[in-house]
This record gives C-alpha cells, sequence and structure tokens, in this order.
C-alpha cells in the first residue's frame, strides 16, 4: 500500500533528560556536557529540507524536551513553526517534566502557538517518585498545573503509571482520588512495562524489584477503567482517557494506522508506505547526511496487521469496511475465523461493521493481537 498523500503530523524527539528514569528505554541521555546546540540544529535541518508547510498535528516529546534552556526551547519552537501555516495545525503538544516547566518557558510555549501539553507525572506519591528515578514532588504537578492554567492551558494530559514496585491498591485508589480532583482533561494511564536495558529490568534480574502479581495488576486496571469511566472520561485507548473533544489526535493518528513525520535521533516515520528510524546515538545522528538508518517497505500482510494491532487498542476498533477499502480484501475472508474464535472467547466484539475488543480482551491484549499474525506466503 503505498500513498503519495503527504502525512499530516509529525512527531520530533528530544533525546535530553535532566534525570534517567529507572523505567525508560526510549532514546534518551543525560542533557549535562550533550551537544544540544548541535543537535538542535541538526534537526531544524531535518526539518527544513522536508519542505512541510501544513501539519494538522505536531508532538514534541522524549526524552523531556522542557529539559531545555529557555532560549533554547524558543529557538527550536521558532523553528518548527516557522514554514507551517499555523491556522491548519489543530493540536500541538510538548511533553513536559513538572520539574522543568518554568514560568518563562511556559511564556515560550504560548508564544509560539503550542497548545497542549503532556506531563510526566507517574505517580503522586512522593515516596514511589524516588523509588522509580524521578526527580519532581507531587506539589510540583501540583504547581505546574495552576501556573498552565493561569497561563490559559486547558489542554493538559497526564500520564500515570500504575504496578509500580511496592505498590498497593490503596496506593492507585489515592492516585486516582487526586487526578480526579484535578480534574484535567485527559490522561494516559499505563502498567508498568519491564525493559531490557533498564535499571528496573537489571534490578529484576538480580531478584531486587517487587512488582504485583499479575491479578493485582488487572484489578488496578479495572478500578481504574471503573473510576474514570464513572467520572466522565470515555476510555477510547487501551491506556487513553479523554473528555469530550479532548482524545488526543496525534495519537489517534498512530491508531489509525495513518502515515507521519518523525525526526530526530532515534525517530520513527511511516511515509510513502515506508517505515523508517532514524540514527538513535546522538553523534551518529549529527554525522549523517542520511539521518535514516533503517527503512522498510512493510508487506500486505504486515500492513494489515498493523492496521489490527494499531486500530484494535482503540475503542472503537477497526472498521471493516474501512478495512476492505484500504487493502482490497474482505476482512472476512482473511481473518473471519481468528475473529470467530476470539468473538466466542468473549475477547472480541461485532457491532455495527465494528470489530473491538472486550473489557477481557483490553486486558489480554497481546494475546488478541497475536491472533492475528499470518504466516508470509
Amino acid at each position: 500500500m503505498i500513498t503519495n498523500t503527504k502525512p499530516s503530523s509529525s512527531y520530533v524527539h528530544i533525546p535530553f533528560c535532566t534525570q534517567i528514569c529507572y523505567y525508560c528505554d526510549f532514546a534518551k541521555v543525560y542533557i549535562k556536557n550533550q551537544p544540544v546546540d548541535a543537535y538542535l540544529t541538526s534537526l531544524l535541518d531535518e526539518v527544513e529540507k522536508s519542505q512541510i508547510t501544513e501539519l494538522k498535528t505536531l508532538y514534541i516529546g522524549g526524552g523531556t524536551p522542557t529539559a531545555l534552556s529557555t532560549k533554547q526551547l524558543d529557538y527550536l519552537l521558532a523553528g518548527l513553526t516557522a514554514n507551517l501555516d499555523l491556522s491548519k495545525l489543530h493540536e500541538f503538544t510538548v511533553e513536559a517534566n513538572p520539574g522543568d516547566l518554568s514560568d518563562e518557558k511556559i511564556k515560550v510555549l504560548k508564544k509560539h502557538h503550542v497548545n497542549r501539553v503532556s506531563l510526566g507525572v507517574q505517580t503522586f506519591d512522593d515516596k514511589l517518585l524516588k523509588k522509580i528515578g524521578r526527580s519532581h514532588t507531587s506539589q510540583d504537578v501540583f504547581d505546574t498545573i495552576e501556573k498552565l492554567r493561569q497561563n490559559d492551558f486547558d489542554n493538559i494530559t497526564i500520564d500515570l503509571i500504575y504496578a509500580l514496585p511496592t505498590q498497593t491498591m490503596a496506593d492507585v485508589k489515592k492516585d486516582v482520588a487526586t487526578l480526579l480532583n484535578l480534574n484535567l482533561p485527559h490522561v494516559a494511564l499505563y502498567s508498568l512495562i519491564l525493559e531490557n536495558h533498564t535499571i528496573f529490568m537489571n534490578k529484576m534480574r538480580r531478584g531486587r524489584l517487587d512488582l504485583p502479581d499479575e491479578d493485582l495488576d488487572f484489578e488496578m486496571y479495572n478500578y481504574i477503567i471503573d473510576s474514570l469511566e464513572a467520572a466522565g472520561y470515555d476510555h477510547y485507548e487501551i491506556s487513553n482517557f479523554g473528555k469530550a473533544g479532548y482524545q488526543s489526535a496525534h495519537n489517534l493518528m498512530y491508531w489509525d494506522n495513518s502515515e507521519y513525520y518523525g525526526f530526530g535521533a532515534g525517530a520513527s516515520g511511516y511515509v510513502n508506505g515506508i517505515r523508517y528510524k532514524n540514527h538513535g546515538p546522538i553523534h551518529h545522528y549529527l554525522e549523517a547526511t542520511d539521518k535514516k538508518v533503517t527503512q522498510e517497505v512493510l508487506t500486505l500482510n504486515e500492513q494489515m496487521e498493523e492496521e489490527l494491532f494499531l486500530g484494535l487498542r482503540k475503542k472503537s476498533g477497526v472498521s471493516l469496511s474501512r478495512f476492505s477499502e484500504k487493502f482490497d480484501r474482505s476482512f472476512e475472508s482473511i481473518y473471519g475465523d481468528i475473529a470467530d474464535k476470539l468473538i466466542q472467547k468473549q475477547l472480541l466484539k461485532l457491532e455495527n461493521d465494528h470489530i473491538f475488543m472486550t473489557r477481557q480482551g483490553l486486558m489480554l491484549g497481546n494475546d488478541v493481537f497475536e491472533a492475528f499474525i499470518l504466516d508470509e506466503d
């Protein structure tokens, strides 16, 4: 499936952090003594060469974009928006660490038309924050949200993680209660995943990580879903909850399996049917004329699998008519038997041309996704 239309979304990666969290395996480095200015220059050069003039969503993630100085952040945002028609830019998100977001940086965000801020909170428990390697406190979170609201930022989202080491059900209930009290329009809640090359994985291998068991993890997830839905949040994706009008347009683009640009060290993109990944280590990225280190044209089976893996993350699931139109093959002829078995197991439902996961399916998402993997011809 090759497309000739330009993507309308872009992800920009800032790999610098003021601390390295114990669970994180993203492309990132501690910011001290790094060639930050050279990186920003190279990044904006990569963006400029793509000659983008229109985007619907622009997302700056990391790392921690707000680890940049105020001057560096201003330079970055000015460069990214210089050639854009800002009247077409519906959602402009910047990730932020609550401890980094000063009054001056908030003014820079406002100056350059950022209209959505994503705060990496993870938990409101100060003891747990220290255990997972975060440098901010819960008070930093409350203060930052208040400052953002004073500067007319209403689209604020936070990330929370549950099933953290030593975390109890009572701890999760406290976090949810605090979240609801903040009355934010959007939140993403993730169960802790142990990734290779992280401090937590190393601790786990040495038997030094006390994690909740699988049953408690499921209990926490069910409690979170029930509590947020009762408070008026739409559970529109496995880990995401938004009030009316505040679903993440950028993330929905991923889950709709749409194409997008990816800029910066370690960033991934999907353009003209080709998935690519940029050089990860910063010095490799800076030295490379072609920033892309891998490019892959997906097979038809891989394209269809991705359509399902990503689409089934959404509450609305996958449209069977859209699937047929996109791939010129009927869903039933390829996946009918697989879907029937998952429906019988009460992991999937089929209603009004859409197939989607049940509550049980959401909890066993990997099992559902694996069932749709086809053997290559």
